[in-house]
């Protein structure tokens, strides 16, 4: 099993940046495929990005152009650098965990981003 948290949250004005990061504990940070999801006041938890064992990148339509997600094996660590962020970008923004081998999935407790003048 695997624990995750969150951090870099926080107020940004519009065009602004913040990067994200997640560690990950008490497993095999390589048995794992990592992501981004965020929920929006009223609204469903969406994935943002993720980023595949292998180093394999997958967007939202809303956020390929703007966010970038990495990691680093050794400090098994997951990133989301945010960039020109909007105001429709404020949610939580929650870590997620799937292994490889069994599909199961963990969260982190999330970060709150709000994007606003």
């Amino acid at each position: 099993q695997v624990q995750l948290v969150e951090s870099g949250g926080g107020l940004v004005q519009p065009g602004g940046a913040l990067r994200l990061s997640c560690v990950a504990s008490g497993s095999n940070f390589s048995h794992y495929a990592m992501a981004w999801y965020r929920q929006g006041p009223g609204q469903g938890r969406n994935l943002v990005a993720r980023i595949t064992a292998t180093g394999k990148t997958v967007y939202s339509d809303s956020t390929k152009d703007r966010f970038t997600v990495s990691k680093d094996n050794a400090k098994a660590t997951v990133y989301l650098q945010m960039d020109r962020l909007k105001p429709e970008d404020t949610a939580v923004y929650y870590c997620n965990a799937m292994s490889i081998f069994n599909l199961d999935e963990y969260w982190g407790q999330g970060t709150q981003v709000t994007v606003s003048s």
